[in-house]
């Protein structure tokens, strides 16, 4: 059941993977599974995500702070603060921050749901060294994603990128 919902500004639980992170404002509990809104900060030159795609979600991103580097099955796009990039479920896609300064964005999730793989990840990451790569395969799978692990040197080479 859906019901009224407030998170004030720098409210929710904050979880972070190195330089990326993901601050909780609206779980899908609250929209009766119907949507979630996460804050993501990504760093300089770090990249967000391996190519992946959703079987289950679309993720709408809208730009508050510096600039986005979204590519879509090959096609890069710049978004800038105001700017807002919908990334499709079925369709391979990754984001990094090219840019000098902290990228600031919300993601709405749609269905939610998926909310929840940031926190697992999290969990995962941060316990083990180094992470146990068999549970972030299972985690993956079980969120309904497919990840192009072998097009990751390549496009952190190409656009001088780090992982966080």
């Amino acid at each position: 059941m859906a019901y009224p919902h407030l998170t004030p500004p720098d409210a929710g639980e904050l979880v972070q993977i190195g330089g990326f992170g993901t601050r909780y404002k609206v779980l899908s509990g609250a929209t009766g599974g119907s949507v979630a809104i996460v804050e993501h900060t990504l760093q300089p030159g770090l990249l967000g995500a391996p190519h992946h795609r959703h079987s289950r979600e679309d993720e709408i991103s809208y730009v508050l702070q510096g600039e986005l580097t979204v590519e879509i099955e090959g096609e890069i796009s710049n978004v800038p603060a105001g700017g807002v990039m919908v990334k499709p479920r079925g369709r391979f896609h990754t984001f990094w921050n090219a840019g000098a300064q902290t990228v600031q964005f919300l993601e709405v999730i749609s269905p939610g749901g998926f909310e929840e793989y940031f926190r697992e990840l999290a969990g995962i990451i941060l316990s083990d060294a180094p992470p146990d790569m068999g549970a972030v395969a299972s985690l993956v799978a079980r969120y309904g994603m497919e990840f192009n692990l072998e097009s990751l040197p390549g496009l952190m080479q190409q656009h001088g990128l780090r992982l966080g």
